[in-house]
């Protein structure tokens, strides 16, 4: 699926993370994809983004539209070409947005299940929560910090940031392929999160994840970042061997 070149501001978004054991990891994500390891563990989470005055390249901001959307997402790594390459394997979007809905898995890539949002945003303080239409939620309430949580695995915001910064590229299921989308900025920049309280019913079904499997591990900020999205190259679904 090919779109056009698409522009507009991230408002907020907010990466919470959590690290997965790597055995279970790999029930998670289909090839060609791998999880990507740091510290031995997958890393896994919800990216909560609230975007505005999103349109085609080239047309006016005021013809721009916004949206809350929330992406379950793990980092992968896959060949290409004989090359390593890396981003996220996206199993599931929700929106707040009718349009996404609908436009998810046709216009766009990734089928968008249609999601109320709940989001209290006041002095470096966030409550970011959605009820998806299939009864997926999610709740994080965080504050700004001025490190990252001390019990990462990543040790240090600066690593913590490089690696979801090389996690651009998208994965999402579609029919018989996994459509990419790229995420270009033009200032890319984070800062940590102290999260007081955290739920997900993806990340707690122990159908899934058995017990002890995921932890939380942080949680990071960006705000007011203008971007572009753009095509990645489609992989064809392959068997599990």
């Amino acid at each position: 699926m090919k779109i056009p070149k698409i522009t507009g501001i991230i408002d907020r978004r907010i990466l919470v993370n959590f690290t997965v054991d790597a055995e279970i990891a790999k029930k998670m994500v289909p090839p060609p994809f791998s999880p990507k390891l740091i510290g031995g563990k997958a890393i896994a989470g919800i990216c909560l983004i609230r975007l505005k005055q999103v349109r085609p390249k080239g047309m006016p901001a005021f013809l721009g539209v916004g949206s809350e959307n929330g992406a379950h997402r793990i980092a992968v790594e896959w060949f290409e070409n004989g090359e390593l390459k890396e981003g996220v394997y996206i199993p599931r979007r929700d929106t707040s947005s009718l349009f996404n809905t609908v436009a998810g898995g046709r216009i766009f890539p990734g089928r968008h299940y249609q999601a109320k949002f709940d989001v209290n945003e006041n002095n470096g303080q966030y409550r970011v929560a959605f009820t998806s239409s299939d009864g997926t939620v999610i709740s994080v309430d965080a504050k700004v910090a001025n490190q990252l949580n001390p019990d990462s695995i990543f040790g240090t915001l600066a690593v913590a940031s490089d690696f979801f910064k090389a996690g651009s590229t998208g994965y999402s299921p579609n029919g018989n392929k996994y459509e990419g989308l790229v995420l270009h900025t033009d200032n890319w920049m984070v800062q940590a999160l102290e999260v007081s309280a955290v739920k997900s019913s993806f990340f707690e079904d122990e159908a899934m994840f058995p017990k002890g499997s995921v932890k939380f591990d942080n949680a990071l900020l960006m705000t007011n970042i203008q971007h572009d999205w753009s095509s990645g190259c489609d992989k064809p679904m392959v068997a599990n061997t």
